[in-house]
């Protein structure tokens, strides 16, 4: 975010997480992309060569899902979800404020506790070594971390969010401050 007229620049830690949650968004998309070539490469092996796959759904499947939590602090930093703002652009500043924290405080306690289910479900599978069933056998606390990590990111970009718009470094809802 950069910072407007008027507000004080983001600090160190909420430009690291920034940049973070950019970086993320980057592997995200290029776990996407990597996704639709193993796809690619499925259909060939399988369409062209009369072999079967080992690997690929896998793979594809939780690239996916890793891609899904992953980029989901970028998409918060860009605001890229789709939402519904009448009720926003209807109000007042202060009552834009309050919902700004309320909606980002209600996220965060929600992504909070996924986190909190997701840390000891990731690490179960770490200790015991578990694989997928197939014939890759894949180590699945490799896929699994993404959840928690995506989680935890995105919780940070929460706070730091509830944070600079209760301190005024930036505006609710990354709206521009309205000229009377």
């Amino acid at each position: 975010m950069s910072s407007k007229p008027g507000h004080r620049a983001p600090p160190r830690w909420v430009a690291a997480l920034h940049a973070l949650s950019r970086w993320l968004g980057y592997f995200a998309a290029g776990l996407l992309v990597l996704s639709v070539l193993v796809i690619c490469h499925m259909v060939f092996v399988r369409a062209v060569l009369g072999e079967s796959s080992i690997w690929q759904t896998e793979f594809v499947t939780y690239s996916v899902i890793a891609a899904t939590f992953l980029g989901a602090p970028y998409i918060q930093l860009t605001r890229g979800h789709v939402n519904v703002d009448i009720v926003v652009l209807a109000a007042g500043r202060s009552a834009k404020k309050w919902l700004a924290v309320i909606g980002n405080l209600v996220a965060l306690a929600f992504c909070g506790l996924f986190l909190y289910a997701a840390v000891p479900w990731w690490y179960e599978v770490f200790v015991t070594g578990e694989t997928t069933a197939s014939m890759w056998r894949a180590r699945l606390w490799i896929p699994y971390l993404s959840v928690p990590v995506g989680l935890a990111v995105l919780c940070l970009q929460l706070a730091a969010e509830v944070w600079q718009v209760l301190t005024g470094r930036a505006e609710p809802f990354g709206m521009e401050e309205a000229s009377a």
